[in-house]
C-alpha cells in the first residue's frame, strides 16, 4: 500500500542523493496518515524525520476564533447557556499569513474583506478591516509586519496598502489617489524593511516590484516582464531575509532570490513534474536554518529547499491531518512553527520544525 501511494505521488518524489532515506521518511508520514482520525494523540501525530536529526511534526489546525478562546469561565458558560453560544468568526477564504514578534498569527481573508489576528498565547482574537469612505478594504491579499508589529496589508482590488497598528487600529492607506482609485494595478506580495525604512510591494499585473519609503513614495522599481534573470511573469509573494529579497515568480514557475537593490542572485524551481519542480507556487517562508518553504497549490504540497536550490523534502498531499488542498500562504514564527494556509478547507495547519542546528 505504501509503495502504491508513493508511486501515485511520483511527480513530486525526490530523485536525488539520499533518495531512499527520504522516501522512507515519506512512507512513515503516509503510514501515520492512514490511521483513523479518532486515534490521533500527541505521540501519534504524523511526523517526518530527516537527515541530521531534523524533524517536522504535525501539531494542530485551526479555523475560527473559537479555537483561540479555549478557556471559558463559569459565568461565560452560563451566559452561553441562557443566550446561546456566541457567533465566532471563521475563515471564509484564507490566503496569506505572517507571524509577528509576539508569535501572533495574522491572516488575510479576501472572503471576509478583512484580516484575522490569532493570539494563542493570550487567548485573544481580533478581526480587522476598513470600510470607511473612499478607502475601503475589499480583497486583502498579503500581509507583513514591521519591527513594531504594525500590520501592512495589500488589497488587490482596491490597488492600495492598508496599515494598522499592532493593536489592530487603522492608521493610514498607502497608494490612494484622487477620486479613490489606487496607485497599484494588482498589489500582492509585501515585505517591510524597518531598518532601511523601505516597503517592497509586488504589482502582479505590472510585473514589477515597487520599493517605497515609509511615506509611500516610490524610490525604485525592480524587474520587468520576461523569463530572464531578474525578470518576472506575474510576481506574487515576497519575503526579506538578511540581504535577500525573495520573490515568487509565479508564471515562470520559480522563486527568484535578488539582493535588496534588485540584482539577481539565484533561482529555485523550474516548470515540470519532477522533484523540485514547481507548477503553481504560492506562499513562501523560511526556517531558522534558512531553508525555503514553497507552497504549491497544484501539487498540494509544501516543498523545502536549501539555499543552493536543492530539494530537501516535501510534505502534504491530500485532505487529511497534516495534508492540504490548494495550499496558499506559508509562515514560520520565532519558535520554528510552520503555518500553512489550507485554503480549500478553510483552515491553517500547524507543524513544529526541530532543526539540526542554528543558522
Amino acid at each position: 500500500m505504501v509503495q502504491f501511494l508513493l508511486d501515485r505521488i511520483a511527480p513530486v518524489s525526490v530523485a536525488r542523493s539520499g533518495d531512499t532515506a527520504r522516501r522512507s521518511a515519506c512512507a512513515t508520514l503516509i503510514l501515520a496518515l492512514l490511521m483513523p482520525a479518532a486515534t490521533w494523540a500527541a505521540a501519534d501525530a504524523p511526523y517526518l524525520e530527516m537527515d541530521g536529526g531534523r524533524r517536522l511534526q504535525f501539531e494542530r489546525s485551526f479555523q475560527s476564533e473559537r479555537e483561540v478562546k479555549t478557556k471559558r469561565g463559569f459565568f461565560t458558560k452560563l451566559i452561553d447557556f441562557a443566550a446561546g453560544a456566541p457567533d465566532y468568526k471563521r475563515m471564509v477564504r484564507p490566503y496569506s499569513l505572517t507571524a509577528d514578534s509576539r508569535e501572533r498569527i495574522i491572516l488575510t481573508d479576501p472572503g471576509m474583506s478583512g484580516v484575522h489576528i490569532f493570539d494563542f498565547a493570550q487567548q485573544k482574537y481580533k478581526f480587522i478591516s476598513h470600510l470607511d469612505g473612499k478607502d475601503e478594504m475589499h480583497a486583502p491579499m498579503c500581509v507583513a509586519v514591521d519591527k513594531r508589529d504594525n500590520i501592512y496589508v495589500t488589497d488587490s482590488d482596491a490597488g492600495k496598502i492598508f496599515v494598522f497598528g499592532a493593536n489592530g487600529k487603522f492608521q493610514r492607506v498607502i497608494g490612494s489617489l484622487r477620486g479613490g482609485e489606487g496607485f497599484f494595478k494588482h498589489p500582492t506580495g509585501i515585505a517591510v524593511d524597518s531598518d532601511a525604512q523601505r516597503i517592497y510591494v509586488s504589482d502582479t499585473w505590472r510585473t514589477k516590484i515597487f520599493v517605497l519609503d515609509m511615506q509611500g513614495s516610490v524610490v525604485q522599481t525592480i524587474g520587468k516582464r520576461g523569463e530572464g534573470n531578474g525578470e518576472f511573469n506575474f510576481p506574487t509573494e515576497l519575503r526579506l531575509d538578511g540581504p535577500d529579497l525573495i520573490v515568487v515568480d509565479a508564471m515562470n514557475f520559480r522563486v527568484q532570490v535578488l539582493d535588496r537593490a534588485g540584482s539577481f542572485r539565484y533561482a529555485i524551481g523550474r516548470p515540470g513534474e519532477g522533484g523540485g519542480d514547481l507548477y503553481r507556487p504560492k506562499g513562501i517562508g523560511l526556517d531558522a536554518e534558512g531553508h525555503l518553504y514553497v507552497a504549491d497549490a497544484f501539487y498540494n504540497i509544501v516543498q523545502v529547499f536549501d539555499r543552493q536550490g536543492h530539494l530537501l523534502y516535501y510534505f502534504g498531499k491530500n485532505a487529511g491531518v497534516g495534508d492540504f488542498r490548494l495550499p496558499a500562504g506559508v509562515a514560520l514564527d520565532r519558535s520554528n512553527r510552520v503555518y500553512v494556509v489550507d485554503s480549500y478547507h478553510r483552515r491553517v495547519q500547524v507543524f513544529q520544525f526541530f532543526g539540526g542546528g542554528a543558522r
